[in-house]
């Protein structure tokens, strides 16, 4: 987001696939010793791997949908698969934050510029939940700074649009950019918190504060805490 980021190529992070099946035991010796015991411990061992694997895949927080984005005037949303790692279009601002958190994220796109993306952090604690809730929030007040620091081509603005009252809490927040060539986009960012959850919604299109559709991100903020567990 230090520049026009709506182009932004997305990083994918595959995840490790579990080997599953019988683990071969070695050979038997002189005594002709029976090993179907520890084939059948082996095996029951990697069919515990696998539920465990498969417990903690579905008790991951849930998504928002392209349905619940803020409604486009021309253009209907389309959202990508939940995805491993952290979207590019949010590096630049939260990049301090980042190290040693399980994230996903989904990518939501239209047919014309409008782009967004949903983050979701899982951390050990409530506690720990909050404290990252509360970097994140200090990281996107001082992402405009951030933004003109690195770029003397561009300036930066950022707007706070207030708390919302879901779960643990939410904040919502408008970030716009103009570079010297004329180029200007407006962000939509919000963080929330449910528990051990935290989420970071993004909306961006070009433009200004005043085509940012402030109310139904809000709206859409609410519905992503609510759907985290």
């Amino acid at each position: 987001m230090s520049k026009r980021t709506r182009a932004a190529s997305l990083t994918t992070f595959v995840a490790a696939s579990v080997a599953f099946g019988a683990v071969l035991a070695g050979p038997a010796d002189a005594t002709g010793k029976d090993t179907s015991a520890s084939k059948h411990t082996s095996t029951n061992a990697s069919v515990k791997v696998m539920k465990a694997k498969v417990t903690k895949a579905s008790a991951w927080p849930k998504f928002l949908s392209a349905s619940q984005l803020p409604p486009h005037p021309s253009s209907s949303w389309t959202a990508g698969k939940v995805t491993d790692g952290v979207p590019d279009e949010l590096r630049f601002c939260i990049q301090d934050t980042l190290p040693g958190y399980d994230s996903r994220y989904r990518d939501f796109r239209t047919d014309l510029e409008t782009n967004a993306q949903q983050l979701t952090f899982v951390v050990g604690s409530s506690a720990k939940a909050k404290a990252l809730a509360t970097r994140l929030n200090k990281d996107i007040r001082a992402c405009a700074t951030r933004i003109e620091q690195s770029d003397p081509e561009t300036e930066a603005a950022l707007k706070d649009y207030g708390k919302l009252s879901v779960e643990e809490g939410a904040h919502a927040y408008g970030l716009h950019t103009e570079t010297s060539w004329g180029a200007t986009d407006i962000n939509l960012l919000s963080v929330g918190r449910d528990g051990r959850a935290v989420t970071l919604v993004r909306w961006a299109q070009m433009g200004d504060f005043s085509d940012a559709p402030v109310k139904a991100f809000k709206k859409t903020t609410t519905t992503a805490v609510n759907k985290l567990y």
